[in-house]
């Protein structure tokens, strides 16, 4: 997954300022960060014929490992909608988001046949029930990896030590991130498809693209027990692909330009506001969704 990277760099080229401060009121519940949640895996199970990892889809993930002489996808169907996630094929092992919700999903290990085929080389079938809708989007995955010894948990551990509540986390995440992390334009011209972000590596590097503002944001926050969604799509009226979140908090967060609703989703998006524009945050009117992580 990439975006637009080249027209959105000129559009961010374009702002003047940053946002980044906009501590704004918060309210809610006391703060207390519960225990990481993380996405372990099961070794029997990928050791298996199939590779695929079913033994905690109730906790919104699936994992694969397979090893084979050819490009390998790994693809995750519910209902009508598909997701292909590129499998390394040395057997290094994957976490996939069931971001359909609960319902009837197959996994299959799609192998490279010739040019742009695949073809299954291992399927599975399951149903799921989640334990709760926030599941797939308070632990790591393919998109957001992290870990217990991982960066971005010890930095988000350090911005909401003395936070209050959920909103005056979120807001001292978002502040960071869009203070701290500059548009790599040189990235955006360069980047190949199948990019996959590293939260760390961009906390440590302060540069990235959409996916990197997108995959840090979401480890941070999730890391703190706050549901985060990575989603990709398009942005009017330029077209462009791009990375954003949705976050969904006990409680609210209001600045003087937007607010962030108490017990529902709102959309943030650092990587805008990094370049000045705060107009977009909470505004869907002009993001059309396409894919969830």
């Amino acid at each position: 997954m990439v975006c637009g990277f080249a027209l959105l760099a000129s559009l961010l080229a374009l702002t003047l300022t940053s946002c980044g401060g906009d501590k704004g009121e918060s309210t809610g519940p006391a703060f207390a960060r519960p225990a990481l949640a993380l996405s372990p895996l099961n070794p029997t199970a990928l050791n298996s014929s199939s590779g695929i990892d079913t033994t905690s889809l109730s906790s919104g993930y699936v994992g694969v490992s397979y090893t084979s002489g050819s490009r390998l996808k790994f693809q995750v169907i519910c209902g009508d909608s598909t997701y292909n996630y590129d499998l390394p094929n040395d057997g290094t092992p994957i976490v996939c988001p069931l971001s359909m919700g609960s319902g009837t999903y197959t996994f299959n290990v799609m192998q490279n046949t010739s040019g742009n085929r695949y073809a299954s080389a291992s399927s599975v079938t399951r149903s799921v029930q989640l334990a709760d809708e926030f599941q797939p989007y308070i632990r790591p995955d393919v998109f957001c990896n992290y870990n217990e010894a991982s960066t971005v948990v010890a930095k988000a551990n350090e911005l909401t030590a003395s936070a209050k509540n959920q909103g005056e986390a979120l807001s001292n995440i978002y502040n960071y991130v869009v203070s701290n992390v500059k548009y790599d334009k040189q990235k955006a011209a360069t980047v190949a498809d199948g990019y996959v972000p590293n939260p760390d590596s961009t906390l440590a590097s302060g540069t990235g693209i959409c996916f990197d503002y997108a995959s840090l944001t979401a480890a941070m926050l999730r890391s703190q027990g706050i549901p985060c969604k990575i989603v990709t799509g398009y942005v009017s009226p330029d077209n462009i692909y791009h990375a954003w979140n949705m976050v969904y908090i006990n409680g609210s967060w209001k600045t003087v330009k937007f607010t962030v609703n108490p017990n529902t989703w709102t959309r943030i998006d650092t990587t805008f506001a990094a370049g000045g524009d705060k107009s977009t945050v909470g505004d869907g009117s002009n993001y059309a969704e396409r894919y969830t992580y």
